[in-house]
């Protein structure tokens, strides 16, 4: 099927069964976060899912492609963004699966129920907000610093969308570790499985990803670290198989 693409946009293909996803040329772009989170969270056959602040699309792309799910919802408050999040839909034929919904994050519960969702998941902005004049038009600016919502609204709203049980999976920067396990248990959700993503080994991990569940019991499990390049500066074997790609062809980054 093929839609409209504009000017400043662009089709990439996610080498995933055919799918494929619209980005803007001069806006936020999606990375690897977010197909790391899409391959982490624990997403069952029927299952009703939320992506809090999909920008793209590409996580409810990915997830339909590699979940059984029975309906997963976009949530993005820009609206250019959702729209062109849309017609990534329409372009995939995922309609019947996977709905854009334009609206702000802090509505959530008010326009969906609550109790609503088995599994949450979010990419949220990684950067406070500590003062400073930044333009709310600005896509890239709105994807990476907390100016329409903040790590607590995210956290908050989940633990009333999801069902009890149902869970949370984030991606994050390491540093803020000891907020998201403190406004998780503070909102009625347990941490229960912390990975932490490493650009190559010897490096400092740059990204964490996160898993909680609503009512949970505490324990909490640390699992093995994971490495997006090895030691010869290939992708590691977990990277292709996350991408569903061949080594052979891959070669050197």
């Amino acid at each position: 099927m093929e839609v409209h693409i504009n000017d400043n946009e662009r089709i990439d293909d996610l080498q995933y069964k055919g799918l494929r996803l619209i980005q803007k040329t001069d806006a936020f772009c999606f990375g690897v976060d977010a197909v790391l989170l899409a391959n982490y969270a624990d997403v069952k056959k029927q299952n009703e899912v939320i992506d809090l602040g999909t920008g793209t699309g590409i996580i409810p792309v990915l997830l339909a492609g590699k979940t059984q799910a029975k309906r997963i919802i976009g949530l993005e408050i820009q609206e250019s963004m959702a729209e062109m999040a849309k017609r990534s839909v329409e372009l995939n034929q995922l309609d019947d699966r996977v709905q854009i919904v334009e609206g702000d994050i802090k509505k959530a519960v008010e326009m969906f129920g609550a109790a609503r969702f088995n599994v949450v998941v979010s990419n949220p902005p990684y950067i406070e907000a500590k003062g400073g004049l930044i333009n709310p038009s600005d896509t890239k600016a709105v994807s990476r610093h907390e100016i329409l919502c903040t790590l607590e609204d995210v956290v908050r709203i989940s633990s009333k969308l999801l069902v009890t049980g149902g869970q949370l999976a984030m991606v994050h920067k390491p540093e803020r570790l000891a907020d998201i396990v403190f406004l998780m248990r503070n909102y009625g959700m347990e941490p229960k499985y912390i990975r932490f993503v490493h650009p190559s080994p010897y490096k400092k991990a740059n990204l964490m990803l996160i898993k909680g569940s609503r009512g949970g019991n505490r324990q909490l499990k640390m699992e093995p670290p994971l490495y997006v390049y090895d030691e010869n500066g290939n992708y590691s074997d977990e990277i292709n198989r996350i991408y569903c790609r061949d080594p052979k062809i891959i070669g050197d980054r």
